[in-house]
């Protein structure tokens, strides 16, 4: 068995409630995280390779029209950017998120009038260059490689999870939050046609990066963030109504080649949680603790009926102290009593974490993480 076989069988385990023989690792991290991490062990520097993790997410070219970044200003300051999608966005000094200024989308009678680039056109697979899921984050990153290159720069050492987005993910990034909310409500026909039209188009990108991945991938991740820290952003009936359809369907395609599935949605969605469990989801992800979630006690309710990675507390982490980063892990840990539990935080690892402080965060999982679990010592 290979290496890269060895760890997505570790990930399948835990996701389907047995013990593997350690607890899985997996990380999503800024930019700046990353930059210093390079200041620090050397411009090569691989935060999968370096901490040896079992999973890597990669997504290809989402965006509805495929083409560069629009460069509307550059002042050395500030950057504003158009994508795909139709945004505009703002990237402004040191701040750590850019801003959403502006929509092509603008009106809701446009919605019906957005044209997609093919779901399965090869660009969004073979060919690098610009994107909004993998270069707008807290940096702007162009010239990304091809989707293929980064498959295989991973594929013999880590198991690759597919990167795709559910339905309001997408809307969301094409017409942004508030028209999202409020076109819901107020043109729900418009509206709605506009949800099957998204969930058509990415279930077919899935099914074009299912075929690309010509025995590459171990897994499929879903985005897909419909709450905030208190609850649902809309109610969980129009979810059902609107956006568990097309879920169900990348679950099913999914399932039907053979992959587990983590989803990610950030806030609290526990809502929706025996929904997704109907609806065949695999794996939740990341558990926010700062939307008070706590994976220990959700594991009370869930345990094998849903596996969760995450809720390692990113505020604990940005302590960067040692005391209370060993206590967090050994907490959590206890989550992944019988399976079930992917080692994650609550979001990604943000520029206020110390390189040595995520360091000490793995080596604490590598010493007590290890099948059967002894969180004593």
């Amino acid at each position: 068995m290979s290496k890269a076989q060895k760890k997505a069988e570790r990930v399948r385990r835990a996701m389907s409630h047995h013990e593997p023989d350690r607890v899985p690792v997996s990380e999503f991290f800024w930019t700046n995280f990353l930059k210093r991490c390079r200041e620090k062990w050397g411009q090569d520097f691989d935060p999968y390779r370096y901490w040896d993790l079992d999973f890597v997410i990669v997504a290809p070219n989402l965006d509805p029209r495929i083409q560069p970044f629009e460069i509307i200003q550059d002042d050395g300051e500030d950057i504003v950017i158009k994508t795909g999608f139709g945004a505009t966005i703002r990237r402004s000094g040191d701040k750590p998120m850019p801003h959403w200024e502006a929509f092509e989308i603008d009106v809701p009678e446009k919605m019906a009038e957005l044209e997609f680039d093919a779901p399965d056109d090869p660009r969004r697979f073979l060919q690098g260059g610009d994107d909004q899921i993998n270069g707008v984050s807290d940096t702007f990153v162009r010239d990304i490689p091809s989707w293929d290159e980064r498959v295989n720069s991973y594929a013999d050492d880590f198991a690759v999870f597919a990167g795709i987005c559910e339905c309001y993910e997408m809307i969301i990034r094409i017409i942004g939050s508030e028209n999202a909310l409020f076109w819901m409500a107020a043109y729900p026909d418009l509206f709605a046609d506009f949800v099957n039209r998204i969930g058509r188009h990415q279930l077919d990108v899935l099914r074009a990066q299912i075929k690309h991945g010509k025995g590459r991938l171990a897994g499929v991740f879903i985005a897909g963030d419909v709450a905030y820290r208190r609850g649902m952003l809309f109610s969980p009936a129009i979810w059902r109504e609107l956006f568990k359809p097309h879920l169900k369907n990348m679950m099913e395609l999914s399932h039907q080649h053979g992959f587990p599935v983590l989803f990610h949605g950030c806030g609290n969605a526990t809502a929706i949680y025996d929904d997704l469990i109907e609806i065949g989801l695999d794996c939740y992800n990341p558990v926010e603790a700062k939307a008070d979630l706590d994976v220990v006690e959700l594991k009370k309710t869930y345990a094998n009926r849903l596996a969760f990675c995450g809720n390692i507390d990113i505020r604990v982490l940005e302590s960067n102290d040692p005391d209370k980063i060993v206590n967090e892990i050994k907490y959590k840990l206890q989550a992944a009593k019988g399976g079930g539990y992917i080692f994650f935080s609550d979001h990604s690892v943000s520029s206020e974490v110390d390189p040595e402080s995520y360091d000490l965060a793995i080596r604490t999982l590598r010493e007590v993480g290890n099948y059967p679990l002894n969180l004593q010592h």
